[in-house]
């Protein structure tokens, strides 16, 4: 199955080809099934990929193998293969990235289908899903970096799918100049590992990078370049505002790029290079620095929000936060572990909120909701269990996976811990807020919205079961060893980390400490769901109508601490005075002028020597003569 590795990223390529060349003559029931089914077979082969991975990791076998597909580049020293790696933390992302995407797939089709660019939006996402597994598949930086390319491209076509809306047209625009300010960090660490290591394979850049000392200059500018490029594409400050204006696409294109794909790719490129990161102490101070702001101020923006779409978009940066915290304190599996179960639960999320918009005729303001869980049954039921989830309250998967983040992190920094459990206790606060202002309740759109209020179709609402299931029982794949678990997932990935392992040793907590920060954890989340409960459903105290929330804090975060306000102030503004700037001064009056000028100047020239052409023959004889004098004069004088 190995061999065949190179078909799963090209089925999706060919369901892009076979959609976007046929999108005029294809019905759309064909489009659907070739666009989902080509996803399909992918994850198909994704799990027999990972059954041999599996296999041989239970053998002892460390499970790493490279797939040549052609010689690409070679210039000098320069050697650049297409070449695919297979190893266990690849093969997990495989499943991922092909069976979240089925199932977003095969909700798109019921979403989507009176669209009239209906197949133009499958061949996007067969387009994406085909980058983003090029991305988790290299076996080296430029084809990770091609996929890393090639999903900010269809993130921008994604999000602006809508682009006759000049609003969509501009989010989808932010979105890629953003991305674009990460990906120069990105291409210049290339440069500088090729100049270093002398090659951009993975084989020859980490075993050679692990015989380093900690704290080298070279390896902390690579990382922190690396890390630049991470902030852009997993929304991290500074570069986080475009995540949240991505809600201008279509739901699942929402789901795609928040859950299991676009912005786990930071994540993952420094998960990969974990050895590095390791022996950078500095950048991986930074990391957690970045990740817990990010976090919290996300986390404290999502409070207020009544866009149910922005609450989940600034909750994703917030649990985004969480995984980098993870990252920073070196508890790479933990991280990972929450890029699992947050792909499952995050797109489980965005896809009720995708069936409660359906069924609203388009209305995503919470303010006119209410009352929806007897209309859409299926739709609550699953939605409930992804807030149960992504709220941290056991037994379900973001439980786990967020608590074994948050002990790495009491274990190296108390007050980081600190701050990293006020972000989740507002998490908890938050989805329980948009779950009870959503369905319980009076509703409170209007007649003919609650005339039409309906349950989604089944090609919605199976794939809502589907990934309720797996954010269910999704923490069962780490369970820590204080309940009874043995890590299988920190096992499995154990060859991939081996080498950070090696430098900082294994991370131990005594299971007394563990039980009391899990029971805290855990009675917090359920303390913020009741008070949610208190305030949105017994007291009825909803959000005003009016836009505007009472008190300065509150305000603070309605209007997003007025971060795009600052920087529209300190960078677009500035920007645009000094693009007019150069337009009026440099370019119309300076180099316009200089050409404009001298072209008028021969124009102006030409006209005053047109008067010698008189056609007197008499003016001609004497300008001879006078021309003989002067020639004349300058030979005796000059003699």
């Amino acid at each position: 199955m190995i061999a065949l590795i190179w078909l799963i990223p090209a089925l999706p390529l060919v369901g892009f080809l076979i959609n976007g060349l046929g999108r005029k003559v294809l019905p759309k029931s064909l489009v659907g099934i070739i666009g989902s089914g080509v996803v399909l077979v992918a994850f198909l082969l994704s799990c027999g990929v990972f059954s041999e991975v599996y296999a041989a990791r239970q053998a002892g076998e460390a499970a790493n193998f490279v797939q040549p597909v052609f010689e690409w580049i070679r210039a000098g020293s320069l050697n650049i293969s297409l070449s695919l790696l297979v190893d266990p933390l690849s093969a997990a992302m495989l499943l991922i990235v092909t069976g979240i995407g089925f199932l977003i797939h095969v909700y798109s089709i019921g979403y989507m289908k009176h669209d009239t660019g209906f197949a133009k939006f499958f061949s996007y996402l067969n387009l994406f899903i085909f980058f983003m597994l090029l991305l988790v598949l290299g076996s080296n930086y430029i084809v990770m970096f091609i996929g890393w390319e090639g999903v900010g491209l269809c993130s921008y076509l994604l999000i602006g799918f809508w682009f006759k809306n000049s609003a969509y047209a501009s989010a989808a625009k932010k979105a890629f100049v953003m991305n674009r300010i990460g990906d120069l960090g990105f291409l210049i660490a290339v440069f500088l590992i090729f100049a270093t290591f002398g090659t951009l394979e993975f084989s020859g850049i980490f075993p050679e990078a692990a015989q380093m000392p900690v704290g080298d200059t070279t390896l902390l500018l690579i990382t922190l370049l690396l890390f630049v490029a991470a902030t852009g594409k997993s929304a991290q400050i500074p570069l986080f505002t475009w995540l949240p204006d991505a809600m201008a696409g279509p739901t699942p294109v929402s789901a795609l790029i928040h859950a299991a794909t676009m912005v786990t790719a930071g994540i993952y490129m420094i998960a990969r290079s974990n050895i590095l990161f390791t022996l950078s102490p500095i950048t991986l101070q930074v990391i957690v620095a970045v990740g817990i702001c990010t976090a919290f101020l996300a986390a404290a923006i999502a409070v207020t929000q009544n866009d149910i779409k922005k609450v989940l978009a600034y909750s994703t940066v917030s649990q985004l936060g969480y995984m980098f915290m993870g990252l920073g304190v070196g508890a790479f599996t933990g991280a990972f572990f929450l890029v699992v179960t947050h792909a499952f639960f995050k797109a489980l999320l965005f896809l009720g909120a995708g069936s409660v918009i359906h069924a609203m005729g388009d209305e995503q303001d919470m303010r006119k909701m209410g009352g929806l869980k007897k209309a859409l049954p299926v739709t609550f039921m699953t939605m409930l269990v992804g807030t149960i989830a992504i709220a941290g309250i056991p037994p379900l998967s973001g439980f786990f996976a967020k608590d074994e983040i948050l002990l790495h992190v009491y274990g190296n920094n108390r007050l980081i811990w600190v701050v990293g459990f006020i972000g989740a206790m507002f998490t908890a606060f938050y989805m329980f807020r948009m779950l009870f202002l959503t369905f319980f309740g009076k509703f409170r759109g209007t007649a003919d919205q609650e005339h039409h209020l309906h349950e989604s179709p089944a090609t919605m609402t199976i794939p809502l079961i589907v990934l309720a299931v797996l954010a269910a029982i999704g923490g069962l794949l780490n369970v820590p060893a204080a309940l009874g678990g043995s890590h299988a997932l920190a096992n499995f990935l154990a060859p991939v980390f081996a080498d950070s392992l090696a430098k900082t040793g294994e991370f131990h907590m005594e299971h007394s400490t563990e039980y009391i920060l899990m029971a805290a954890s855990a009675l917090v989340a359920l303390a913020m769901a009741l008070v949610a409960y208190r305030q949105y459903v017994i007291k009825a105290d909803l959000p005003p109508a009016d836009d505007a929330p009472r008190g300065l804090l509150a305000r603070l975060s309605y209007h997003k601490f007025y971060v795009d306000e600052l920087y529209d102030a300190i960078v677009v503004r500035p920007l645009n005075a000094l693009s007019v700037f150069f337009y009026r001064v440099v370019d119309k009056a300076g180099i316009d002028g200089v050409v404009n000028g001298l072209s008028k100047s021969v124009g102006e020239s030409g006209k005053g020597i047109r008067l010698l052409q008189s056609g007197n023959v008499g003016f001609y004889i004497f300008m001879m003569v006078i021309a003989v004098a002067v020639l004349l004069a300058y030979g005796i004088f000059n003699g």
